[in-house]
């Protein structure tokens, strides 16, 4: 493939052929090598062939191959021209990260991190299949992909500030659960307040680093060895059948020729069935969101009742990946309505940006990317210049660079568990398979993934976060 280097962290795919716009990827010398190894580019290259593209097809620094769209793929299609493609959102629809502060210090937690960890374990269900607490009826199921958030607030789960400081308020407006098939209902009624497994994790963390002294103390995070807490999980069954169940209907509907690839079925933004997905997609956001919602309250009762209070743990953001949204951008100097597809990659909004909580609109929106497992995490803020780089987009993890396969085949769970004891980080999981294949090693390196993003300006870095204790599915 023709990749020309246009500078030290921005490249470019040439249009050429059936493109209707040119590739640009964001990475490292050292990041693109690792992308080469999988079908990143050829699969940037296909989304830049789609119907109502505008601008460019983006590759964030993170990015790996994944179902149709590059995971750490970002692309904007016009509304009245364009598509929406389930391989643009994903199977694990609004898989996103919540982020607690609290008033904590290490010295206050570190002889009772097993204890915490323990008692989440026990409050909080994780692993494949795992059923929730909470039984749901139908009926409540249809109100919370409709509320999202909300209804989990106004059933006792969390306080109104958590909204107010949540990507969309907690819910997708234009969510409803007719779309929602049986079967995905059915998978969702017993996994409300569920952590998962694979990459999701909860993680209490200290505050390592503060680059950004100004902003981190408007998002609450003060000093260097504060406590946080770090929820990372989404829309489980439910979300994955919707994603199913669409790619199913599209390709009945439409067919697969004429495709790139296959993968990449869509339907027009505007048409019944494109409608259809739209709405059945935000109802499995909003039951990610009431999904964090519920973990987190149950968090803050572990720390009540193991260290005697949770005052103070307020919530910084709570933020999406894997969505499309019906967002206006600047195209060509007009204001122009797009559907904007971030397909593992996250919403970063700059000052003074109307969606971004008021608490925070005059220094930009929180941005938070989680590392792997037993390394470092970090804080960054929004920034204008995303807006024309990346439609408000960046990173939104360390990236694979090894099949699941094989680091099961390499690493050991066990090991990992002794290796993280001697760092003085605790971890709990439901299976040493599970482990081994969320190693490190396994994952990009974060830091890399971070500087690049701030380099670039896609996001500026605020705090660097490390583990204490680590919570696997």
């Amino acid at each position: 493939m023709d990749l020309r280097r246009i500078d030290d962290y921005t490249w470019e795919i040439p249009k050429d052929g059936a493109m209707k716009v040119p590739g640009r990827i964001y990475a490292s010398a050292g990041l693109v090598e690792l992308a080469k190894r999988d079908l990143t580019f050829t699969q940037a290259r296909n989304v830049a062939c789609l119907p109502g593209i505008r601008r460019m097809s983006y590759v964030m620094p993170d990015a790996h191959q994944g179902y149709g769209f590059p995971i750490g793929g970002v692309a904007a299609f016009d509304v009245d021209e364009g598509i929406i493609s389930p391989g643009g959102v994903g199977y694990d629809i609004n898989c996103g990260v919540r982020l607690l502060r609290t008033d904590f210090m290490e010295a206050d937690v570190t002889a009772k991190r097993r204890q915490l960890l323990a008692e989440i374990f026990k409050e909080v269900p994780a692993g494949v299949g795992k059923g929730g607490v909470t039984k749901l009826s139908q009926g409540v199921l249809k109100e919370i992909l409709v509320q999202g958030a909300g209804w989990a607030v106004a059933n006792g789960y969390g306080t109104p500030e958590d909204l107010e400081r949540t990507e969309e308020g907690g819910r997708m407006k234009e969510a409803e659960w007719t779309p929602v098939s049986p079967r995905a209902m059915e998978r969702g009624i017993p996994q409300l307040g569920t952590l998962g497994a694979g990459n999701h994790f909860l993680e209490f963390q200290k505050i390592d680093k503060i680059f950004d002294p100004a902003v981190a103390r408007t998002f609450g995070l003060e000093a260097e060895g504060q406590i946080l807490v770090m929820i990372h999980c989404g829309s489980r069954g439910l979300g994955h059948q919707v994603a199913s169940d669409y790619i199913q209907s599209m390709e009945d509907a439409f067919g697969t020729k004429g495709l790139p690839d296959r993968e990449l079925i869509h339907a027009p933004v505007r048409s019944p069935l494109g409608r259809k997905y739209y709405a059945g997609m935000c109802a499995a956001v909003n039951y990610a969101f009431a999904n964090r919602q519920m973990i987190a309250h149950w968090v803050r009762d572990v720390f009540a009742k193991v260290l005697g209070s949770s005052a103070g743990m307020r919530q910084v953001y709570d933020v999406c990946h894997n969505v499309a949204k019906l967002e206006t951008h600047a195209v060509d100097g007009r204001e122009t309505r797009l559907c904007v597809h971030r397909k593992g990659a996250t919403r970063s909004f700059g000052p003074g940006h109307p969606e971004i909580p008021a608490a925070y609109r005059a220094v930009g929106q929180p941005v938070i990317i989680p590392g792997s497992m037993g390394t470092a995490s970090f804080v960054l803020v929004g920034t204008s210049e995303a807006e024309e780089l990346s439609w408000s987009s960046t990173a939104h993890g360390a990236g694979r660079v090894m099949s699941r396969h094989e680091a099961i085949r390499r690493f050991r769970g066990e090991r990992i568990r002794d290796d993280l004891a001697r760092k003085g980080i605790e971890l709990q999981g439901t299976s040493w398979k599970g482990i081994a294949e969320e190693a490190a090693e396994a994952y990009k390196d974060v830091d890399e993934v971070v500087r690049v993003s701030d380099a670039v300006r896609l996001g500026r870095l605020v705090a660097r976060v490390v583990p204490i204790g680590v919570m696997k599915g």
